[in-house]
């Protein structure tokens, strides 16, 4: 059983007894360092990941590549960290440089580097799937799950001849890698990672999933979901990445149902794309994805290889089963499709947000609602200040990244429940169930704080915007109010707003 250390730096002490603990890369230590403080991260971390030309490159590869999907080209680290993000962005370097530094290219004595790392990016790229798939937004995710087995390279690397002769026992034995482990050196695997991970300096978010990833329910409880898609990725990337391993795609199936519920069709659309979407960003590590196939393939062939022998009543029973769930999926597909067709229709096409369609229609569903549940709804609509000159010093192309970092900025601070919509140009609005007016003051007042200590970096100049923010709320104990009069009062303010020297909030009572 893995021993939970409440001391992280008793258990790197422990470690570091027997196995010497490798420093970060001095990018990634950078990278790192940059990260940890409060001011000017994201001019810091850009100018890092600039200096290098190869990270550069691997990352705006990866930012264009099917796994983010995004609508428009992405052809600067600025633009990559305007849209994805500082976390995400830092997480996709730290990647890159990890698994360049620790990797041999000559591969000495039969350790397979390659494996090693093919099969650490497919367990990375699966769990960030999977996660997707639960509706869990999670950016550090990628490299957790790309640094859970790293213990093993560091075992390797210190113990050598006696490490490569365990893992060939845990190869052909009854005995798992991490109780060989345990047997042979009093640690094992997990716990090296766990104790690295720590000395990097990174959050227990990172630490706890790996240093139970073999035996996720004795995570603790707020990590416990986490460990879970780790777990489930490493034995789904073990499939893809080792030969002879394809028998045990039925009871992993059966793993995926019962930890997340999940249902078949949806399973072997994600077994197929995790495949799918690993080749891809195998190829963006420099990395040969070994002949790796999607599970459908996978089993097309076996099915392929059934056909020549005697097929058993049991076979034909799964190709049925398979082919109900074929059926279900192309459903699926619909009914996505059309989800898809929904979202263009009510989504604005440059920043992402709903757009002004949607917007009228939530805000008359969330004033029934308030009046229903007696409960206050709060409006705020707010635009940018002198926007024009903005549009006429840069061009319209940076007033438009201008418009997607302020869209960025406001996501990240409202709740999932509020809804944040364009109203228009250069003018936003933003629906607030269940809030009175002490707190959409406060909050209109933390938005335009916010958006003003919020510098977006274009060629050698730093770009900063105002913005005026008029406020209102409706109490349920008032007169019932139409969407378009509570529009009319919020709109007020922001009239005021903008009368009284605009980059100010003025909050109005309904």
């Amino acid at each position: 059983m893995t021993q939970s250390f409440s001391n992280l730096d008793q258990l790197c002490e422990k470690i570091e007894k027997g196995v010497k603990l490798p420093t970060p890369p001095v990018i990634a230590l950078k990278i790192l360092q940059a990260v940890q403080k409060n001011d000017d991260c994201l001019e810091e971390l850009i100018d890092i990941i600039s200096t290098d030309a190869a990270l550069t490159a691997k990352i705006l590869k990866i930012a264009n590549s099917s796994f983010y999907a995004l609508a428009n080209k992405i052809s600067s680290v600025e633009r990559a960290v305007s849209i994805l993000g500082t976390n995400l962005i830092k997480n996709i370097s730290l990647s890159f440089v990890i698994a360049n530094d620790f990797r041999e290219t000559n591969q000495p004595n039969g350790f397979d580097y390659d494996y090693f790392w093919r099969r650490s990016v497919t367990s990375a790229v699966t769990a960030n799937l999977l996660a997707q798939l639960l509706g869990i937004k999670d950016d550090d995710i990628f490299v957790t799950a790309l640094l859970h087995d790293i213990g093993i390279l560091i075992g390797y690397q210190h113990y050598r001849d006696t490490y490569l002769e365990l893992l060939q026992r845990a190869d052909s034995g009854k005995l798992t890698t991490a109780q060989l482990e345990r047997m042979k050196f009093g640690h094992d695997h997990q716990q090296i990672a766990c104790a690295l991970i720590h000395k990097w300096n990174l959050p227990e978010h990172f630490t706890e999933p790996v240093a139970f990833h073999h035996e996720p329910l004795l995570a603790p409880a707020e990590f416990r979901l986490k460990t879970q898609i780790i777990y489930i990725a490493d034995r789904i990337a073990s499939i893809y990445t080792s030969s002879g391993n394809s028998d045990k795609i039925p009871e992993i199936r059966h793993q995926i149902a019962d930890f997340f519920n999940l249902r078949p069709h949806i399973i072997t659309s994600f077994l197929d794309e995790a495949a799918l979407k690993s080749i891809e960003i195998l190829d963006s590590f420099e990395i040969e994805d070994g002949g790796m196939k999607p599970y459908s393939q996978l089993l097309q062939e076996a099915n392929e290889e059934l056909g020549r022998l005697n097929i058993s009543y049991e076979q034909l029973v799964l190709e049925l089963k398979e082919a109900k769930e074929k059926s279900e999926h192309l459903t699926e597909l619909l009914k996505n499709a059309n989800t898809r067709l929904n979202t263009l229709v009510y989504t604005d096409g440059l920043t992402g947000l709903y757009n002004h369609r949607y917007f009228q229609q939530s805000l008359l569903a969330s004033l029934t609602h308030a009046q229903q549940k007696q409960i206050p709804l709060s409006l705020i609509i707010f635009d940018l200040d002198h926007f024009k000159k903005i549009n006429d010093t840069y061009g319209h192309p940076v007033g438009d990244l201008v418009l997607n970092n302020l869209a960025a900025t406001i996501k990240e601070m409202i709740r999932p429940k509020d809804i944040l919509a364009r109203y228009g140009g250069e003018e936003f609005s933003i629906i607030l169930p269940n809030t009175n007016f002490e707190m959409v003051q406060a909050f209109s007042d933390r938005l335009r704080e916010c958006v003003e200590n919020t510098v977006l970096k274009y060629d050698y100049e730093l770009i900063r915007v105002t913005i005026s923010v008029g406020a209102t709320t409706y109490e349920p104990k008032d007169e019932k109010i139409s969407p378009a009069e509570l529009i009319k009062i919020a709109d007020r303010g922001l009239y005021m707003a903008k009368e009284n020297g605009r980059n100010r909030t003025t909050a109005i009572l309904s």
